[in-house]
């Protein structure tokens, strides 16, 4: 919500070009003060020129939600689109979804944002410096502001940590006469990064603001969003890909240390989760006492209850500032936050108009994301008694008892019906129904909602190479209930923040955390699936023990770690699908290369008969090694600075 704004320094800030690739200063900054000489220490000479640099240091923020900007959407396994977009709709390139295609190098390197990402922590550590210095900035102000510095410095090396791993800690700017030994830095042990994390985000809690003061300043940093953040950070930490990894035992540096820590006792991992828990319920009182809470429609809209919970689900995560946003992203733009609804929205062929050459749908779910889904018991499908012997390529007729969810009279296939409404409100399909796209959203007939029916000679049928269906599932989450097609060729959405954190994430890395550190029978377990349970009343399931005993092949799963772990990474897996969150997860809990090893499928999306789509054809292979748990440091950082040892397998 607030302005981004960028200052010239002239390379007075020394150091990080040089700290990492050699590469000189870059101009960055773009305030020229009224006696023209742009120089660091006028920055700071006034409030109203000091508050640009902080919003400076907020201008390095991830694009997440942006198809070109966030390293998790189109990099992994959730969302897939076309090898080569041939017709270019110009809304995204392309270059991340060639690292879910195995295409990543160390010569050339999708995503890599090191730089960039040094130059903001470069930038925080001279707000952190400097703020103090202002004459007319009230010390508590100044506080705050290096708080906010903290966080963002904080997360700006959890970004790093996340894709690289070990990495070099930035603690304090270097001179610009730095010598050359000085500047050829190491890496850091992946213990000694996370906990440089941990502490500036503790350093930063006591000086934030509960809540934003004004709509002006959302997206600023607050003490719910530092303690949500410190969370996932402690989460990271104590999951198998960073904590006690013995897999990465051989990256040794020059000075033979060894950047994972491979023996460590039972006790010292388990110290990650007991931390891990007690960081969540901090972050879950804080939340709530700021007045978060789980998100449920509370509008003026006459719907019954199967669309209300629709939007439940639905605008959890595309309604801006809801009560379950911790931390939005006002720093991906409204352009992009269009751009990913036009690549997820089926053609909309009204009788007014005619489809509109815009809605590309050109990104959509692999089969094995829709088939990840629970059924209407709160279970995954091979684990409901009612499912056993079920074909789910059945074909079947959307009858009067499942109007609200599919097309009545319309042939779709058994996989489609007996489905939780996450499935439904997150998921388009052929025959399935669509609540939102039209001008009238009170008291509505089932015939009166938009459907979707993709077969060829359907509305939303394959137009071309790289337009319309491709396994056959749409991302309907992306897509917020009020866009409008307002002309023949005009398409209106409805911008959103992108939630980096929501509320949901937040009691579900609690849940997992209590799991992991003490077992669903310990001193915590209550709470663990208490919270469990919040997240699946919402999406209208039963909670976890009556699922489980009544309706399972497989009573009582929960009772065990292993059981309640893989119920818990199921939940997530589901609740945060097309976030942006499975891509880390996967690799964090070192599942990634079974997950993968699915290959990618979807439905004959260029057949007219039932008969003929609802048949699965492989789309892609995907491969995963251990080298792709980390991405390869770029190769010529590595010939400008030896002391960087690469990463395994790269």
């Amino acid at each position: 919500m607030f302005r981004i704004t960028k200052f010239k320094n002239k390379c007075l800030i020394g150091g990080l070009g040089l700290l990492l690739s050699f590469s000189s200063c870059n101009n960055y900054l773009d305030i020229v003060p009224d006696d023209g000489i742009a120089t660091l220490e006028t920055a700071f000479n006034l409030r109203t020129t000091a508050i640009r640099y902080l919003y400076t240091c907020y201008g390095f923020l991830t694009s997440d939600g942006d198809l070109d900007g966030d390293h998790g959407l189109l990099s992994g396994d959730e969302i897939w689109t076309v090898y080569d977009r041939r017709e270019s709709d110009g809304y995204f390139s392309g270059n991340l979804f060639n690292i879910a295609r195995g295409f990543q190098g160390a010569t050339s390197t999708y995503g890599n944002d090191w730089n960039g990402i040094y130059e903001a922590i470069r930038c925080c550590n001279i707000l952190i410096e400097k703020a103090n210095t202002v004459p007319d900035l009230p010390a508590w102000e100044a506080a705050q502001w290096i708080s906010e510095a903290k966080v963002l410095k904080a997360y700006y090396h959890f970004h790093l940590i996340r894709k690289w791993g070990p990495i070099p800690l930035i603690k304090d700017n270097l001179p610009i006469d730095a010598p050359v030994d000085q500047v050829r830095v190491y890496r850091d042990p992946i213990d000694s990064c996370f906990n440089y994390v941990l502490q500036l985000l503790d350093e930063s809690m006591a000086d934030l603001p509960l809540v934003n003061q004004s709509r002006d300043e959302w997206g600023r940093i607050t003490r719910p969003i530092a303690a949500s953040l410190k969370a996932k950070v402690s989460v990271f930490a104590a999951s198998p890909l960073f904590n006690n990894n013995k897999d990465q035992a051989t990256i040794v540096d020059k000075r033979g240390t060894h950047l994972f820590a491979t023996d460590k006792t039972d006790e010292q991992v388990n110290e990650r989760w007991t931390a891990a828990v007690k960081a969540c319920k901090e972050a879950i009182d804080i939340c709530h006492e700021a007045n978060m809470e789980i998100y449920y429609y509370d509008g003026n809209l006459r719907l019954n209850d199967t669309l209300k919970t629709e939007l439940n689900l639905r605008n959890a995560f595309n309604e801006k500032w809801n009560t379950e946003i911790i931390w939005g992203n006002t720093h991906t733009s409204g352009t992009a936050n269009s751009n990913i609804q036009f690549c997820s929205s089926p053609n909309l062929q009204w009788i007014d108009y005619p489809d509109i050459p815009s809605l590309w749908n050109n990104i959509q779910a692999p089969y094995k994301i829709a088939q990840q889904y629970y059924t209407n018991n709160g279970l995954p499908i091979e684990n409901d008694k009612k499912w056993a012997g079920v074909d789910p390529m059945t074909l079947r007729t959307g009858d009067y008892a499942n109007r609200w969810y599919i097309r009545q009279d319309y042939v779709t296939d058994e996989f489609n019906f007996n489905r939780e409404p996450r499935f439904y409100a997150w998921l388009g399909f052929d025959g399935g129904q669509w609540f939102g796209q039209k001008a009238s959203l009170n008291d509505l007939n089932p015939s009166d909602l938009f459907w979707v029916a993709c077969r060829v000679g359907g509305n939303q049928q394959k137009k071309g190479y790289d337009w319309g269906p491709i396994t056959g599932y749409y991302l309907k989450k992306f897509i917020h209930y009020q866009n409008r097609q307002t002309s023949a060729t005009e398409y209106s959405t409805v911008y959103y923040p992108w939630p980096m954190i929501r509320l949901s994430d937040l009691y579900l890395m609690y849940a997992e955390a209590i799991n992991e550190a003490e077992g669903p029978t310990g001193a915590n377990s209550e709470e663990m699936f208490k919270y469990i349970n919040l997240v699946r009343e919402r999406a209208n399931i039963p909670d976890v023990k009556t699922a489980w005993d009544n309706f399972s092949n497989a009573p009582g799963k929960y009772k065990t770690a292993a059981g309640m772990r893989e119920i818990i990474h199921r939940e997530r897996l589901i609740e945060l699908s097309f976030e942006g969150h499975r891509y880390w997860d996967l690799r964090r809990w070192k599942e990634a290369p079974a997950e993968y090893s699915k290959g990618i499928y979807g439905y004959k999306v260029t057949a007219s008969k039932a008969a003929d789509y609802y048949q699965l054809l492989k789309i892609a292979d995907q491969t995963f090694s251990l080298k792709d748990y980390f991405w390869p440091i770029p190769t010529s950082y590595i010939e400008q600075n030896p002391n960087l040892v690469q990463n395994l397998g790269w």
